[in-house]
């Protein structure tokens, strides 16, 4: 046998996939297996090379140095006929992506510009979820997620950058006329976005405006918020993208116009999706839509 160092070959998926989590229960929930299957797997490798490949302790698995090396080598050959098998079979898997969202771009952006999704690509399904927060894209079942680059992102995930973050207050016409410093920002009511409360903070970081006034009212959303600020209850601080549809419809107006608060927005994907040609074709018309909204923004 030309290759008679070689261990059971079917050891190795389970074998890469539990040093990768460093858990055999993980990678019994990738591979679609029992945790059972993934430690008679482990076992007839160990047997097959001779020696322990983890060192087992209370409630944790942590794999020897050798372990760690033969688990890299696996994983460089697994892509290499990965990269192999997607060159001889190019054409996209079936089924949608899923596409995990945080719930306000969802709602007030991204459903709204479906209609020219399904025109422009029309072949590349799209399964939605409102999300935000950290991504797992193992655990919650999902192939991309569109975040804000507030906290650490997974560091195997592939990364497109999308657009800046540009924050600015915004309410309904009619109570925009007073609205021409903070004096006057000082006798409406402040609306503040449960999911972002330091929003108001930021802005007048930002600015240098020192708004404030003595009436003040929570909503959980910025949906919520933007509700409340076209109903008239007060005036919101927004993110740019999110309020742009109900800015060009009249519904709101922003009178201090938007600015960068530091930080943008990404879509982020599976590492094994990155050859995906659906992948490619939704992140294209991810960035050309997007794109508008850096530059809409800076002339709002």
């Amino acid at each position: 046998m030309r290759w008679s160092a070689l261990p059971p070959l079917n050891t190795l998926l389970p074998f890469e996939a539990t040093v990768r989590h460093a858990s055999m229960t993980a990678a019994a929930r990738e591979l679609h297996v029992t945790h059972g299957a993934v430690s008679r797997q482990i076992q007839n490798l160990e047997r097959s090379l001779g020696t322990s490949l983890f060192e087992r302790r209370t409630r944790a698995l942590h794999p020897t140095p050798q372990a760690r090396q033969l688990a890299a080598v696996v994983r460089d050959a697994l892509d290499q006929i990965d990269a192999a098998a997607r060159q001889i079979a190019p054409h996209a898997p079936a089924g949608p992506l899923t596409l995990s969202c945080e719930p306000t771009l969802l709602m007030r952006w991204l459903i709204p510009r479906l209609p020219d999704l399904a025109a422009k690509v029309p072949d590349v399904a799209v399964h939605l979820s409102a999300g935000g927060g950290p991504v797992f894209f193992e655990r919650d079942d999902i192939d991309l997620a569109i975040r804000r680059d507030d906290f650490p992102f997974p560091e195997e995930a592939s990364r497109t950058r999308l657009f800046a973050e540009r924050i600015g207050p915004v309410c309904r016409p009619d109570l925009a006329a007073g609205l021409t410093d903070a004096a006057g920002v000082s006798q409406v009511t402040l609306l503040h976005t449960g999911t972002r409360p330091q929003a108001w903070d930021d802005w007048r970081r930002i600015t240098g405006l020192q708004a404030e006034s003595a009436s003040q009212q929570t909503l959980e959303h910025f949906y919520l918020t933007l509700q409340a600020a076209a109903a008239g209850v007060g005036v919101a601080i927004a993110p740019y993208a999110v309020a742009r549809d109900d800015l060009e419809r009249g519904q709101l107006v922003a009178p201090f116009g938007f600015v960068p608060d530091g930080t943008s927005y990404h879509l982020l994907g599976r590492p094994s999706l990155e050859q995906d040609e659906r992948v490619r074709r939704l992140t294209a018309w991810l960035r050309t839509r997007t794109s508008r909204l850096d530059d809409d923004s800076e002339r709002a």
